[in-house]
């Protein structure tokens, strides 16, 4: 059983120590990590704008900043969760994961990617500024 659990065991590790130096370092001071170059050249929001800020306040404990700097990382974390969860229950009963989402989703997906991305650019869309 601990060979099956290596590669989960693993990611795990990656990620959560990718959130702990996104929780002991604080994008929201300035020079720590590089700036979005969409951002800074055009002036517009990339659909991860603000996904560090997010993170950090996540480690911290703060939903409600995480959603506010960028609810579409908050929803990719926790579905994170449910994948890496649903991964690890396979790898325990032996079975292969089957990860192959149906196109409909994917395209789903991409599209409610880009809607996010044109709606938080758009005058009203201020609320998913981060």
């Amino acid at each position: 059983m601990h060979r099956r659990l290596a590669v989960p065991t693993g990611v795990l590790a990656a990620v959560a120590g990718a959130f702990a130096y996104v929780g002991a370092v604080d994008p929201n001071q300035p020079g720590h990590y590089p700036v979005c170059p969409l951002l800074r050249y055009t002036g517009l929001y990339c659909p991860g704008c603000g996904g560090l800020r997010s993170a950090h306040a996540v480690v911290h404990g703060d939903l409600l900043t995480a959603v506010r700097d960028n609810a579409l990382a908050v929803a990719g974390y926790a579905g994170f969760a449910v994948l890496w969860t649903v991964w690890v229950v396979c790898a325990v009963r032996g079975r292969p994961l089957r990860a192959t989402p149906p196109p409909a989703l994917l395209w789903s997906l991409g599209a409610l990617l880009l809607m996010f991305t044109v709606v938080r650019n758009l005058p009203f869309g201020g609320l998913l500024h981060p």
